[in-house]
């Protein structure tokens, strides 16, 4: 068979069901052979950009990779900021690009570029097809790796003419492994430090959000009473109505939850990658006792020394761990852990019912946010001031319901990120949450979402400026530079890709406005003028937090 024929054959025997890109004259063989297969589904975007953020949140949210395409030169540097986000986010994904001639590589050449160099340092393999019948093996191994944890991007690069070549290669049938679960013994030592501790806490990383971590996870702190803080990717580990869930920890500043980490003898990290939450935050006097548990060994940083280190499958530690549990049951001092709760549910419900007109507050909008979705409904937030807002504001009730991008943080994620969680779970809500920078950085896929016929909701919080850098500035010089930009009429421009439209400049009509707008059919925009003075009141609020509990 051709050798593109082949190619769609492996990613079908992989279970590979999307391929989003844009395809240029090097892919054409390959689209051609796509468009024969009935089991992968080519969505056509509106640049390469939104097509590597569908893939990754295809990813994050199946735990399988789904494909981004782009070609040579300018479609491939188009496809990196989302396979970037992705790689550092831990989401599978498949990197696909064309290149050139193989005759014209070595030369100064038309659209020409080394894109597997590009690519390596933000994946976790890029290669080049070098001949037709190795095929089979370097798909095999690029889902391998994408798909083995921590999870990530893996890129191929196929060239034209070994696209039009002949072989009689044939697909490897894929077969899973089970991963490494720790030794007996260094689990027993961790259970030791947990035994003797009194005020023990858990940090919970993205790794929690995987596989069957969650379900064990929660079946440890019903067993224990222990509270487990989330970074901002952990979100719905456990039940936010769970009294031992202690809300989410990242923020730059000092809030209520690392008054427990302060009080803390005892700091279990769960899946957590450094890149959520650097420990020198909370561990600046590097005396901490440290249990690490995760998926592969710690990172080396001053700040972070664990006593013990667990390096295996996280929910079958967290099932040993209950295993001794409940051999040997366990009881802590919690009730300083519950009064911070306390006060962090009461700093979340202060303005759910504010009534103010004109400007809306962010705490409002996502209470708000909060009532309208239900337990298995998806929010994503773009990048800006409002993500530290929903970091700290928007709770979950399931993993993976809230997907925010923590590790490379960038901006233009939630509208081709909600695209894809819609074709996903099309059953379920799904809001996503930008500010009026990030939504116009992709706002062609705007085009997209309605050729699909999505049903989502995007949130656009309008403050006329780069919110969050000029939020950071003011604390950091007492003033900010001149951020600020002009908008669209928002109206005009979701009438004009064939959206519904709402602007709410009313608190007390915003929940309404967002339920009319979910039981729209399509796509739906909601704008609101937010009031970022809340964003100076939280620095100071936060900026009192200096006690222990």
């Amino acid at each position: 068979m051709k050798a593109s024929d082949l190619f769609v054959q492996c990613l079908e025997a992989e279970g590979i069901e999307y391929i989003f890109g844009i395809p240029g004259e090097e892919n054409a063989d390959f689209m051609m052979s796509l468009e024969e297969s009935t089991k992968i589904r080519f969505v056509l975007t509106r640049h390469e950009q939104g097509a590597s953020f569908m893939a990754e949140i295809y990813g994050r949210l199946t735990g399988n990779p789904a494909g981004c395409l782009g070609t040579l030169g300018p479609g491939a540097t188009n496809l990196i900021t989302g396979v970037a986000d992705a790689n550092m986010d831990r989401a599978p994904m498949l990197v696909l690009t064309g290149q050139g001639e193989t005759s014209r590589l070595h030369k100064e050449s038309h659209q020409v570029m080394d894109v597997v160099a590009m690519f390596g340092p933000v994946t976790k393999w890029a290669e080049t097809i070098r001949h037709p019948d190795t095929i089979p093996e370097v798909i095999r191994k690029a889902v391998r790796i994408a798909r083995s944890e921590k999870p990530g991007a893996v890129h191929i690069e196929l060239a034209e003419d070994l696209a039009k070549q002949s072989t009689s290669s044939t697909p490897i049938t894929p077969l899973r492994f089970r991963r490494a679960v720790p030794d007996d013994k260094i689990v027993n030592a961790a259970f030791d430090l947990l035994k003797n501790a009194k005020r023990p806490v858990i940090l919970a990383g993205n790794g929690c959000i995987r596989r069957r971590a969650s379900k064990q996870l929660r079946l440890l702190c019903e067993k224990t009473g222990i509270g487990v803080i989330s970074s901002f990717m952990a979100k719905g580990a456990v039940d936010v109505d769970a009294d031992y869930c202690l809300y989410t920890v990242g923020l730059g500043s000092k809030d209520r939850t690392n008054l427990v980490l302060d009080d803390a003898d005892l700091v279990i990290t769960l899946g957590l990658d450094m890149v959520e939450y650097h420990p020198r935050l909370w561990n600046p006097g590097r005396n901490k006792n440290i249990v690490h548990a995760d998926f592969l060994p710690a990172e080396i940083d001053e700040y972070y020394h664990p006593k013990v280190e667990v390096v295996g499958d996280l929910a079958h530690f967290l099932w040993m761990l209950n295993e001794r549990v409940d051999a040997n049951p366990l009881n802590f001092e919690v009730e300083r852990q519950r009064q911070i709760r306390s006060e962090m549910a009461d700093d979340i419900a202060q303005y759910k019912d504010d009534a103010t007109v004109g400007l809306i507050r962010p705490q409002k909008a996502l209470w708000d946010a909060r009532t309208v979705l239900g337990p298995s409904d998806i929010l994503l937030s773009d990048v800006g001031a409002h993500k530290m807002w929903i970091a700290r504001h928007y709770h979950c009730h399931e993993p993976n319901t809230c997907l925010i991008p923590n590790g490379f943080c960038s901006m233009g994620f939630a509208l081709p990120g909600a695209i894809a969680a819609a074709l996903v779970y099309p059953q379920r809500r799904i809001l996503g949450i930008a500010g009026d920078g990030g939504f116009l950085m992709n706002v062609q896929e705007m085009e997209t979402a309605k050729r699909l016929g999505t049903d989502l909701v995007m949130m656009v919080w309008e403050d006329g400026g780069y919110g969050l850098i000029a939020w950071k500035q003011q604390i950091e010089f007492n003033r900010h530079t001149d951020l600020s930009f002009g908008n669209p009429d928002w109206l005009l421009l979701a009438d004009s890709f064939g959206w519904r439209g709402h602007r709410c400049e009313n608190s007390a009509d915003l929940q309404a406005t967002l339920e009319s707008a979910f039981t729209e059919s399509g796509p739906s925009l909601v704008v609101i003028p937010i009031d970022y003075r809340e964003n100076q009141l939280l620095t100071e609020k936060l900026g009192e937090i200096t006690a222990t509990i």
